[in-house]
């Protein structure tokens, strides 16, 4: 048992003076070593980069962890084009980017969706522009209907009352990563559901 561990610290000693090409090489082998060690050389530059864009440290976390299953998944890295530190930065700013145009899609989504919500009740609208309201309004809340009960009632404690996925998580006492996951489904549900309202 002794002698395991000593050569297991022998070989994770001597992969890590290999080249990045190297340790890739071996990972396609089926080394998991090596991915550790290119995993340690790497990961602080995926999150710094993805804190950079996205500026919320959470989802930070999050993007460095989906790089490396991406990075494990694909293997799509030739070393005879670049570095691994280029191909790793490119990859992340790419994703990290797509988050943020997302984030802005669902933002405006849910910006339209509060607007219908909320000026429904208004005293300054035609009746024929209530009835439009009124209309898309329950559209609205019959696109609710077909989510999850868990989906549902993260999107209503976001946007009736305010509160923060954080807060979500606290109040429902359900990890953050588990109240982001519903909120983005319950979205894209909503959003494939309610296309057409503008």
């Amino acid at each position: 048992m002794h002698s395991d561990v000593v050569n297991t610290n022998h070989e994770q000693r001597t992969l890590a003076q290999q080249t990045d090409a190297e340790l890739f090489s071996l990972f396609k082998t089926g080394n998991s070593f090596a991915l550790g060690i290119l995993y340690d050389r790497y990961a602080s530059l995926v999150y710094s980069l993805a804190l950079k864009i996205l500026t919320n440290p959470q989802e930070a976390e999050d993007l460095t962890q989906e790089i490396f299953l991406i990075f494990l998944q694909r293997n799509t890295y030739n070393p005879n084009r670049g570095s691994l530190s280029s191909f790793i930065s490119i990859m992340t700013r790419s994703r990290a980017i797509d988050k943020l145009r997302e984030r802005h899609t669902n933002l405006k989504f849910l910006q339209r969706w509060c607007q219908t919500m909320n000026t429904e009740t208004s005293s300054f609208i035609t009746p024929v522009e209530q009835a439009s309201l009124t209309e898309r309004s329950q559209r609205v809340r019959n696109a609710l209907k077909q989510l999850s009960e868990d989906q549902r009632q993260v999107l209503q404690m976001a946007y009736y009352e305010g509160l923060t996925q954080s807060e979500i998580a606290q109040r429902l006492h359900v990890p953050l990563g588990t109240i982001k996951t519903r909120a983005r489904q319950g979205l894209l549900k909503l959003r494939q559901g309610l296309q057409d309202i503008k």
